[in-house]
């Protein structure tokens, strides 16, 4: 029995692509695993090197480019937001007036007290006012009143 080696060259790299690709879990290595494969399957039919080496790299780049955005979204799509991000357009009442310029300001929001600010110098809200959430700077909400 004859050991063909050029394909157990790809047969290696498939397996080191997938094991990185396990470790990683990032999608990074899985496009090249399919392009090894396409090259072992022409290595086994007995094909040049120089044509195997073509497919490996014709598959992976027509599955990095055709799958990889379908395959993104797909993993993305349960983002979940952080605290902080989750905070964003929620609506909070100020607890202490804001006024940058005295850099005094504060806001409850989801039970939490926040240090907050204005996006401009000039703006000042009083105690007691609701205010909508539009960013977050640092550990500083900016507000705008409602």
């Amino acid at each position: 029995m004859e050991i063909n080696m050029q394909a157990v060259v790809w047969l290696v790299i498939l397996v080191v692509l997938l094991a990185v690709e396990a470790v990683t879990l990032g999608l990074t290595t899985i496009w090249f695993a399919g392009g090894a494969l396409a090259a072992f399957g022409m290595a086994i039919a007995g094909m040049e090197v120089l044509l195997q080496i073509i497919v490996f790299c014709v598959v992976s780049v027509l599955l990095l480019v055709i799958t990889r955005p379908a395959a993104v979204r797909w993993l993305n799509r349960e983002h979940v937001k952080t605290n902080a991000e989750s905070l964003i357009g929620e609506t909070a009442v100020v607890t202490e007036a804001i006024d940058n310029l005295a850099s005094t300001g504060q806001a409850r929001v989801k039970g939490q007290y926040w240090t907050a600010r204005t996006p401009k110098d000039n703006q000042k809200i009083d105690t007691g006012k609701t205010v909508k959430i539009k960013e977050i700077s640092g550990v500083k909400l900016i507000v705008e009143e409602v």
